[in-house]
């Protein structure tokens, strides 16, 4: 088990133009500087093949925790995959993934994508839910040790997202990957089987809840 710390805070200070003045003046407003705290020296424990969901209101800081520990985790010699790096050329959807036939409609069928005709279609024709599981096939594709989904599926209808959801956290610890999401859904958890929940609320507050 490997232990990260997240402590991020920022400074915001106002330029005093006449007209912010004027509408501080006006208002009564204060316009010293101000400390932001979104996260408090926060330790938080994952082990390899951990699938970890993040979720909490939009705003609160879910991207900027994932996004941290994507960094320190590389920083410690882990390999990371980023869903939102993954980039798709013009060849057809058969040709994106694998090293033959049998691979390619492997990890096609692992992101929920069996159908022939989709197959042979390129991305720039397909719906944003279809690139979308091709660029999850692409993902479990490498030889990574964790896997990242920031805004995780957001482009995809509930129904569709529950079952990615639920296939992509059994190949996860199928083949021994963490996998960690970030999304504002909270219908989720039934579908990841979460081994840590983390909820981010406004300011520093935030709960972490470790599977029994």
């Amino acid at each position: 088990m490997t232990v990260y710390t997240i402590d991020r805070r920022f400074k915001t200070s106002v330029e005093r133009t006449p007209r912010v003045l004027e509408v501080a003046e006006s208002f009564g407003l204060g316009l010293s500087d101000k400390e932001f705290v979104i996260y408090d020296n926060l330790d938080v424990e994952i082990r390899q093949g951990d699938v970890v969901y993040i979720t909490g209101q939009s705003g609160s800081g879910k991207s900027l925790l994932l996004r941290d520990l994507k960094e320190q985790m590389t920083r410690s010699g882990l390999r990371v995959a980023d869903l939102n790096e993954i980039e798709l050329d013009d060849r057809p959807v058969i040709e994106q993934v694998g090293k033959n036939m049998q691979e390619a409609t492997h990890y096609l069928a692992l992101a929920g994508i069996s159908d022939a005709w989709i197959y042979i279609r390129k991305p720039s024709e397909l719906s944003d839910g279809q690139r979308y599981r091709l660029k999850l096939a692409k993902v479990i594709e490498q030889d990574a040790d964790v896997w990242v989904a920031d805004e995780f599926g957001a482009v995809l209808d509930r129904v569709t997202a529950k079952a990615v959801a639920f296939n992509l956290q059994k190949t996860a610890r199928r083949m021994k990957k963490t996998l960690m999401v970030a999304t504002t859904h909270t219908d989720l958890v039934e579908e990841l089987a979460p081994s840590l929940t983390i909820t981010k609320r406004f300011k520093e507050r935030v709960e972490l809840e470790h599977a029994a």
